[in-house]
Formats: structure tokens, sequence, C-alpha cells
């Protein structure tokens, strides 16, 4: 149940409102935009609330269970502040949204209905609808670890402990010559191995795509140029001369820990453990499924 301030209560009891749908959206890059139904711009909160944005809301899915209540929010991009090279590039992915009910004669009349996430966006040519989940959203993440073969610590992080500023995981390089979207050839990396940025990070340094973090999916070197592959297209295109700062990969293999890294001590796998192969063993005379101590 909702409390209501005595003036909003006041005005909904007089039976004729004024009242609208405001938005807030508070990216994770510290941005936060408001959007307004209503044809006037409103402000309270320090937000400036954007009229005739063309942000349109379904109705409310809500169940009385766990289950992640949803709103689907459709925009159209018409709103300079609404881009679809921000969408593009993930800046609204997760964004924490308010939505709130105000008077807009009086918008100190006002309350707040709900609270959630941006979660799955589509896009179209000139529009886009974004899925507002509700916060039950959080209950269906993971959280602890989980017990597999592979390393569940991130490399660089505190649980790992590898120094990725190092300059024996960190090269710097420039763009030399566009293969496809996301594939081209560089320089600066001649002191590494093939495959050694492989699943690492590229930070773009400079150009269009200057800030941006991607996943390298492939490495590969050809005498003193290194080809590298990105995991997904930049946003932005890439250009020749373009500058960036990669940083080793590392597949979670303890093998790897041990011969790239040695860093054994830190990993956080459990690469002894029986697979589905031994769950599925029987007993056999041909060897290997005696029933012995794997």
């Amino acid at each position: 149940m909702k409390n209501l301030s005595p003036g909003l209560q006041s005005h909904l009891d007089d039976g004729t409102t004024t009242l609208s749908w405001c938005w807030r959206i508070s990216r994770a890059d510290g941005m936060a935009l408001g959007f307004t139904d209503h044809d006037r711009s409103l402000a309270f909160d320090g937000t400036a609330f954007e009229p005739e944005s063309g942000f349109a809301a379904s109705e409310i899915r809500s169940g009385s269970d766990l289950s992640v209540d949803a709103q689907d929010a459709t925009g159209v991009l018409t709103s300079d502040r609404i881009t679809e090279t921000d969408i593009l590039d993930g800046r609204w992915d997760n964004a924490a949204v308010e939505l709130w009910r105000v008077n807009w004669a009086d918008t100190s009349q006002r309350v707040l209905l709900r609270r959630g996430a941006v979660g799955q966006i589509r896009r179209g040519r000139m529009a886009f609808v974004a899925e507002v989940r509700s916060l039950a959203h959080v209950l269906g993440q993971t959280v602890g670890r989980t017990f597999q073969a592979g390393c569940d610590a991130a490399l660089g992080d505190a649980r790992c402990g590898i120094d990725l500023e190092n300059t024996i995981y960190r090269g710097t390089g420039l763009v030399t010559d566009l293969l496809r979207d996301r594939a081209f050839m560089a320089s600066g990396l001649s002191g590494f191995d093939a495959g050694w940025f492989t699943s690492g990070t590229l930070t773009w340094t400079s150009g269009a795509n200057a800030g941006r973090v991607t996943e390298v999916l492939a490495h590969g070197v050809d005498g003193s140029i290194a080809t590298l592959t990105l995991l997904e297209a930049p946003v932005r295109a890439v250009a020749e001369g373009d500058g960036f700062i990669a940083r080793a990969g590392c597949d979670k293999r303890i093998a790897t820990c041990s011969a790239k890294f040695a860093n054994v001590a830190n990993f956080r796998g459990f690469p002894n453990i029986p697979g589905q192969d031994a769950v599925l063993r029987y007993a056999s005379q041909d060897g290997g499924h005696e029933g012995n101590v794997l």
C-alpha cells in the first residue's frame, strides 16, 4: 500500500484530477534523464522531465508471487537524449527506472509507484521498446560460487590477483588496416605471442570509440603485425590510426593459469571434480568402468 501525501490525497478525493506519468532513468554512467507524457516540461528532485518525448507505457503486468513484474516503455527516437547509438552502445542497459504519478499542476503532489531496471531493448528504424523489470528480477541472479572445472574469478580482480596494468599483460597499439567491421590489423603488439589477448579486453584510447571497452575474440600474429578480431563490431566505425590498449585474456583453465600467469595458487575453479561422464559410468570389462575410486 502506498502512503500518499495529504495534498495528493486531497487532489484525488476532489474527483477532477490533473495527473501525469513521469519516468526517471538513471544510467550507469551517472546521467539521470526524465520523461513525461504531459505536454509541458515538469521538474522535481533536481530532474527535468522532458515532454512529448515519445515515451508511452504499456499496462503493468504484476502478480502476487515472486515472478518478475514487467512493463514495456515504447519510445520514438525524437528526443536528442535518446539516440540509437547510445542504445547500441549499452548505455541504457540495466538502467534504474522510477515510475511516478504526479499532479502536473503541483509537482509537490506525487507518489513513487514502482522501481525497476531496463531489461531487453528491441529496436526498429525509428522506435524502440524497452522492458522495465521490477526489482524481483534481482532474485533470479546467481549469488555465490558455483562448483565448476573452470575458474570463476574475473581476470585481474581481487580474487585473481593478476595486475593487468603490468606491461607483461598490457600492450598499446594502433589500427593500421581494416579487415572487416570487427577485425583489423594493428602495430605495437609485436612483443606478444599469438593468442595472448584472446578473451581479453581492448580499450579504445582515441577515435570515435574512445573510452569504450570491448572483448577480443581472437589474436593472431604475422611478423610484426597483429590481427585482432573483436567479439562484437563497435557501434562507431573503427578508422586507421585509432589507438587502443589491449589486455591479456584467460580461458579459465588451470593449465593456462599455470603456464601463462603462474597463478595456480589463486585459481578459483575445481579442475579435479568428476564430470558428467563419471555419473554415466557403468561396470565393464574393457577398462575404465570397474567402479574404482575416481
